[in-house]
Order: structure tokens, then C-alpha cells, then sequence
């Protein structure tokens, strides 16, 4: 005959097992800090591993020279607008010309998403730098002719 529940050591039908990472574990293990035994999350690479191509991180756009375009462009139109402040608007424009020009470059060649901007930066300081001061000097030219200044 057949013992159901035998002794240590003896006869009859083995306990049932539960497979490993259910439940609770059969003995408790060590407390926080301590490494567990068994299998682990492997080790990171050193430092001078080389990334397999396809990888790393896309490479962000910079946005920074048509925008800096823009801001100058518009500041130049609004000092060119002031009689007082029209050589720095000038300067502005020029500078807005510049910084415009290089972000279209750079939107062409698609390592900037701001195309716009950089346009929008080019026309104010074409604006700010030639078509402004040319009409401040028409009105004066005109002024000067017609003998009311």
C-alpha cells in the first residue's frame, strides 16, 4: 500500500510545485541594497563602446538662425519707422539679412524646420534696411522741394 501522507523521507505522491515567479518566493530573500541571486539585467557596455548605426537620437533642428532673423528684422522695421532710431534700424536689418539668408540655407539643406521664419527675417530686414530709409528720404527730398521745411 501507498503512504498519501508519508514522512520526510518516505513514500507516496510529491507535492505540487509551483513554477518559479508565481506567487511569493519559497524563502524570503535578502533586504533592500543586497544583490538577489540568480539571473540579472546584464552589464552596460564601457563607456567607449561604439553605437551600431541607427541608434542614437535623430538629431534636433536649429531653429535659432531664422528665428534670430525674424526678431531682428521686425525690430529693425519698427526703429526705421522712428526717424530718431533709423541708423540702428539699418544696422538691424542688415544683421536681419544676414541671420535670415544663413536660416534659409540651413531650412534648404533641411537641418531646420523654420523655412518661414528665416523668410519672414529676410523680407523685414530687406524692409527695415532699404525701402524705409528710402521713403524717409523721398518725404524729406519732397519736403525740401516744395519750400514748406
Amino acid at each position: 500500500m501507498s503512504n498519501i501522507n508519508p514522512e520526510a523521507g518516505g513514500f507516496g505522491q510529491p507535492a505540487p510545485q509551483q513554477p518559479p515567479g508565481y506567487g511569493y518566493p519559497q524563502q524570503p530573500g535578502p533586504g533592500y541594497g543586497y544583490s538577489q541571486p540568480g539571473p540579472s539585467y546584464p552589464a552596460a557596455p564601457p563607456a567607449a563602446y561604439p553605437q551600431m548605426p541607427g541608434y542614437g537620437m535623430p538629431m534636433q533642428p536649429s531653429n535659432g538662425m531664422g528665428t534670430t532673423g525674424l526678431v531682428l528684422g521686425i525690430i529693425g522695421v519698427v526703429c526705421s519707422l522712428t526717424i530718431a532710431m533709423e541708423i540702428l534700424g539699418m544696422i538691424l536689418g542688415i544683421l536681419a539679412i544676414i541671420f535670415g539668408a544663413i536660416g534659409r540655407g540651413k531650412a534648404n539643406r533641411g537641418e531646420a524646420t523654420n523655412r518661414g521664419a528665416a523668410t519672414a527675417g529676410l523680407v523685414c530686414g530687406i524692409i527695415a534696411t532699404v525701402l524705409l530709409p528710402l521713403l524717409v528720404f523721398l518725404f524729406f527730398a519732397s519736403m525740401f522741394s516744395a519750400g514748406t521745411f
